[in-house]
């Protein structure tokens, strides 16, 4: 049960923090200020965590969704958490190293997070366009 709603929530706080690169009025300023960088950089720690997160959940409850090439995964906690949160942040910044590989359900999710990798500057340079001309 706590399995599941940690789940809800985690998924909750990444659509809440997602949905602001969608409400009216959130870009301000120039185009490229410190503000919009904080916002995006936000954004991006949010979600990142919140697949970090997923990750380390669904492995503590035996799904498996890594593959790793070096030792680590299978230690304490601590690395455990260190590999999601590492795995999450390749995903969605890039195409990834190689070195950890998802399986089963986290390919799945791993697809995920890369589209929402790649989609949220399209978001917020389109918004912050958008901003500027309806003005």
């Amino acid at each position: 049960m706590v399995f599941y709603i940690s789940l809800v929530l985690i998924v909750f706080c990444m659509l809440m923090s997602l949905r602001t690169l969608f409400l009216p009025h959130k870009i301000k300023g120039k185009r490229v200020s410190f503000e919009n960088f904080l916002y995006l950089a936000c954004i991006y720690l949010t979600v990142m965590i919140g697949f970090g997160l997923i990750y380390i959940l669904l492995e503590l409850n035996g799904f498996n969704v890594f593959m790793e090439d070096t030792e680590g995964w299978y230690g304490p906690f601590i690395q455990r958490l260190e590999t999601g949160f590492y795995f999450s942040a390749v995903t969605l910044f890039s195409v990834g190293y190689g070195d950890i590989s998802p399986i089963g359900i986290g390919r799945m999710i791993a697809v995920l997070e890369a589209l929402i990798g790649y989609t949220i500057p399209a978001a917020f340079v389109f918004r912050a366009v958008f901003e500027m001309d309806s003005k």
